[in-house]
């Protein structure tokens, strides 16, 4: 087995494993939790982005650690239950390590990658985080001293020009490129 440059990939789930069907990259993911009438009216909207399954199942063929962590509003409990709701939806729970829900602040992406390289003994140098949002996803992984990549969408355009963020990818299975 050739040795890989990242032996763990942190992914955001909505907006860069699933979408909407209807916006897909042209509008920020979360617009159809706050249109939804229940709680579980979302996911007839929701489809999984091209690319996913085959990207997850070779990392995973690669022996690369997969951890999703996905911001939610709701109470930790709560959250950790929506967001394994929404992975068993899509029937893709094995194809992840560790499945986590993050709080609702700009560096709890961070936090949850610092303790997850930390009870692994995984170096920062070896992590990846790939998400479709700046601030949520990359920074978050980049002011903890973690590379990151960010989904080319039309939503964050202005951010990636602005910004000049190198790190981008068009879709999922970009990734190999940089891992």
């Amino acid at each position: 087995m050739i040795k890989m440059k990242k032996d763990i990939i942190f992914f955001d789930g909505d907006g860069t494993l699933w979408y909407p069907q209807s916006t897909k990259y042209t509008k920020k993911p979360h617009w159809i939790y706050l249109q939804s009438k229940n709680a579980g009216d979302h996911y007839k909207h929701l489809v999984m982005i091209p690319t996913v399954l085959s990207t997850l199942k070779k990392l995973k063929k690669m022996g690369v650690i997969t951890v999703l962590l996905s911001t939610h509003p709701h109470h930790p409990k709560e959250a950790d239950s929506l967001i394994n709701h929404k992975v068993k939806h899509f029937r893709i729970n094995d194809l992840f390590d560790e499945i986590h829900a993050t709080r609702e602040h700009h560096g709890s992406k961070g936090e949850f990658i610092v303790r997850i390289l930390k009870k692994r003994g995984i170096s920062k140098t070896r992590a990846l985080m790939v998400g479709d949002h700046y601030r949520w996803d990359y920074k978050s992984a980049r002011d903890v001293g973690v590379d990151a990549l960010l989904i080319e969408s039309e939503y964050m355009k202005k951010e990636i020009q602005s910004r000049r963020i190198k790190g981008t990818i068009k879709k999922l299975s970009g990734v190999f490129n940089h891992v």
